[in-house]
């Protein structure tokens, strides 16, 4: 009788301890919790701590009350002045009603997915109203913002607020890349040929100049050099003058020695001439003043 008794309380006690862990649950500070009877929403706890429940009849869901965040599939707009650009954005948003947000999605997931559908849908709408520079100017902040409160209103359907709004990259198509690669590329070689044709200018300029000064220096070294000859050639006269108004027979030998150096100085010259020609006019005594030595 007493082991049965003991039993039984065990039982009891075992049974105690099971209702009393069922009904007991904690909320974290990071979480907010919503308490389901029969999967119907009863109560929504957001205060942390240690909290009481129905064993067994009620249940709890948790769900995060921290800024969650998301990042959306990259997906080309088409801008108002039909500029095409592939847009990637995140979002970060948190569950401001619990209650709300159990009845219209459940589950973090399905909310991320319709926030998804959101955000497409509004980029297209704000970013397509607007031409392709707004992006690229200080107005960029301002659309977004724009998004975001568009966001928010629809959002609020599903017990979620959004936070921010804002985009990580915004890149032209790969096409369009390639084609404005191709026009850069076609504008930079028509600019080195612009820069090659002004060097070429400048360089013949340059040439012509020097080429002109080159001129002007020789013709001034020439008329310079035409001028020493000429004072040296009437020099030279003006000595020969005088020379040969002083001793006119040595002037004309001397003459003749020059002469007869320019003439027969080469080896292969040859020479006809009669003897008694005016050119040997100096070489007729030689025999007569052989003899009288």
């Amino acid at each position: 009788m007493r082991r049965l008794t003991m039993i039984i309380a065990g039982g009891l006690l075992l049974l105690f301890g099971i209702v009393t862990l069922s009904s007991l649950y904690t909320v974290h500070q990071t979480e907010q919790a919503l308490v389901l009877q029969f999967g119907d929403p009863r109560r929504v706890i957001t205060d942390p701590g240690l909290h009481l429940k129905w064993p067994f009849v009620e249940n709890v869901e948790k769900l995060d009350r921290r800024i969650l965040g998301f990042d959306a599939v990259p997906e080309e707009i088409i801008a108002v002045d039909q500029k095409r650009l592939v847009v990637d954005a995140f979002v970060r948003y948190r569950i401001v009603d619990p209650l709300q947000f159990y009845k219209a999605v459940r589950e973090q997931r399905t909310a991320e997915e319709r926030l998804r559908t959101l955000l497409s849908s509004n980029l297209r709408r704000v970013l397509g109203s607007v031409p392709l520079t707004n992006l690229l100017t200080g107005e960029r902040a301002s659309l977004m913002g724009d998004i975001r409160d568009l966001v928010n209103e629809q959002a609020g359907e599903l017990g979620i607020e959004a936070i921010d709004v804002r985009i990580k990259r915004a890149d032209l198509p790969e096409a369009n890349n390639q084609a404005i690669y191709a026009r850069m590329n076609t504008e930079r070689e028509r600019e080195a040929r612009e820069f090659r044709a002004q060097g070429a200018e400048i360089s013949q300029r340059i040439r012509s100049r020097a080429d002109r000064e080159k001129t002007v220096l020789l013709a001034e070294a020439r008329k310079q050099s035409q001028i020493l000859r000429g004072q040296g050639d009437g020099r030279r006269n003006r000595i020969f003058a005088d020379a040969f108004s002083t001793d006119p027979e040595f002037f004309a030998f001397y003459r003749s020695m020059e002469a007869y150096r320019e003439a027969l100085g080469s080896n292969d010259t040859t020479l006809i001439l009669s003897p008694d020609s005016e050119f040997f006019r100096f070489f007729g005594n030689l025999d007569g003043a052989e003899s009288s030595e």
